[in-house]
């Protein structure tokens, strides 16, 4: 998605912002979109730009203050809603092809720590994972976290710290 502004030397142009927020967030919203997508980059990169096309017909006065929150909340939004549409496109076959094609790690060239925490961060439950990843991934406070997963901020905390304790008794457990 290529934005252009109609005078280079006005920086506060919405396609400028727009174009500062696409540079800084579309890494992190890709990754989220692909974690929320079960590893399928190809609808993660859709989601990802549907995101952008909202931000761009959005008002920016209804983002600006809370730009993070809105593109991850938008971001959630739209992978949910194009996973609950697969999920009922798809035939159990190609469902399990899937999977399996989808259970190798993510990262095969990590070092062997943070192999073992991102393995261990796949055995959490799926709210876990998302709080964690929202937090650390995303880069997100707590307040924010919980306008993107539609909780309180002190669930999110629980989330987190379950999480955290889950991650470290397990890295415990693994360790020598």
């Amino acid at each position: 998605m290529k934005l252009t502004t109609s005078n280079a030397d006005e920086p506060d142009t919405q396609a400028h912002w727009v174009s500062v927020a696409l540079r800084q967030y579309e890494g992190p919203l890709l990754s989220y979109a692909t974690r929320l997508l079960s590893g399928d980059i190809e609808r993660a990169r859709d989601v990802v730009q549907d995101t952008f096309l909202k931000l761009c017909q959005a008002p920016r006065t209804q983002v600006d203050g809370h730009l993070a929150q809105w593109l991850y909340t938008v971001c959630r939004n739209r992978a949910l809603d194009v996973g609950r549409k697969e999920r009922r496109m798809t035939a159990l076959g190609d469902a399990r092809a899937n999977t399996l094609a989808g259970s190798d790690p993510p990262d095969q060239d990590a070092p062997a720590a943070q192999g073992r925490i991102i393995a261990v961060l796949a055995g959490l439950p799926e709210r876990q994972q998302e709080a964690v990843r929202l937090k650390f991934q995303g880069g997100l406070n707590y307040r924010e976290i919980s306008h993107v997963m539609d909780t309180t901020v002190n669930n999110v905390g629980v989330l987190i710290h379950t999480a955290m304790k889950s991650i470290r008794e397990k890295l415990g457990e693994v360790t020598p």
